[in-house]
């Protein structure tokens, strides 16, 4: 990277409760370079981790970015920050004098997400179902993967403004008598039970656990990953249901978020677990069950729904809010 230290890189980040992910800006560009994703379990704390990255790009010296936007799995706006399912915690003001940085802007990982909306080429989307984008009008975006991610953003004519969420934290609302079973189990494990309590790759166990409890099975102590794997391949039942409760659930809280922000710019999936089950979500219920909104099922059949299958959008949304003006 010597040749490009004078110009002053920038880093972005996307932490979540798994991952670190961590990439180059070059100035006057937007798409990232030098991504590199290192495992959360194997640091102490982000600075250790950035100082990782650094090493491993071999930066050093003048050549480290002089401004970083962090996109964290979490609440922001204070100087003191956690990230969820993670466990680093870091004081913003004493991230950046330690690092040097000049300007650091930290958001939360759906709204990185939210900011590379406008960005995403065609072949990094993936349509399921009709509708049509209404230009400039709110969109809307959910990934579940660690933790479950909504967020959302609107334009002040041009300009795109996130809105930041904790949506996956609300009441899991069941839409059949058999999630309501689901929701009866969950009530004997936890006092609130949230949306994110199904709608991630823990989720994904503690369906499947519910489901086992439900038809009096033996429940076999298998992973998410084992989980789905047994899914795709037909070889365990209770699995093959609950990837597609699974994303029968998903198109519900999609149709709920829609409603809520009047996203007819749009609903994005995004997060580490959809595009790694891509066909059987294309012919799951999530589309059916986004649109079964009794009166307002007209309303939510113009609205499109798209999987995104960028590589890091977190990334690009990362540079998208580093350069973005402050808001006055």
């Amino acid at each position: 990277m010597d040749s490009a230290g004078p110009q002053r890189l920038s880093l972005v980040a996307d932490i979540g409760g798994t991952n670190a992910r961590f990439a180059l800006l070059l100035p006057d560009q937007m798409r990232p370079i030098e991504m590199r994703s290192l495992e959360v379990s194997e640091f102490t704390s982000l600075n250790e981790a950035i100082r990782a990255y650094c090493e491993h790009i071999s930066l050093s010296g003048k050549e480290l970015p002089s401004q970083a936007c962090l996109a964290i799995a979490g609440p922001t706006g204070q100087d003191r920050l956690g990230i969820t399912n993670n466990g680093w915690c870091f004081s913003q003001s004493e991230l950046q004098r330690d690092l040097g940085f000049e300007q650091l802007k930290v958001i939360n990982d759906f709204t990185a997400q939210a900011f590379a909306l406008p960005l995403l080429d065609a072949d990094e989307l993936v349509p399921v179902g009709a509708g049509a984008a209404v230009n400039g009008d709110p969109m809307a975006v959910l990934g579940p993967g660690t933790g479950l991610g909504i967020g959302g953003l609107v334009f002040a004519g041009s300009r795109p403004v996130p809105l930041f969420s904790e949506g996956g934290h609300v009441d899991f609302a069941p839409a059949d008598e058999q999630e309501m079973e689901v929701l009866r189990y969950l009530w004997q494990c936890y006092d609130h039970v949230s949306t994110e309590r199904l709608l991630c790759g823990a989720g994904l166990s503690n369906l499947y656990q519910a489901l086992c409890a439900i038809h009096g099975s033996d429940c076999l102590p298998l992973s998410p990953a084992e989980i789905t794997q047994a899914a795709l391949t037909d070889s365990a039942p209770l699995c093959r249901e609950s990837l597609e409760i699974f994303c029968a659930m998903l198109g519900s809280v999609a149709g709920n978020t829609a409603l809520t922000l009047g996203a007819r710019g749009g609903v994005y999936i995004a997060g580490g677990i959809i595009p790694r089950i891509l066909d059987l979500f294309l012919s799951s219920r999530f589309r059916s069950r986004f649109e079964a909104k009794g009166r307002f099922s007209d309303y939510l059949a113009a609205i499109p729904t798209q999987v995104v299958v960028a590589e890091h959008p977190g990334l690009l949304g990362a540079a998208n809010a580093l350069r973005q003006p402050p808001l006055s």
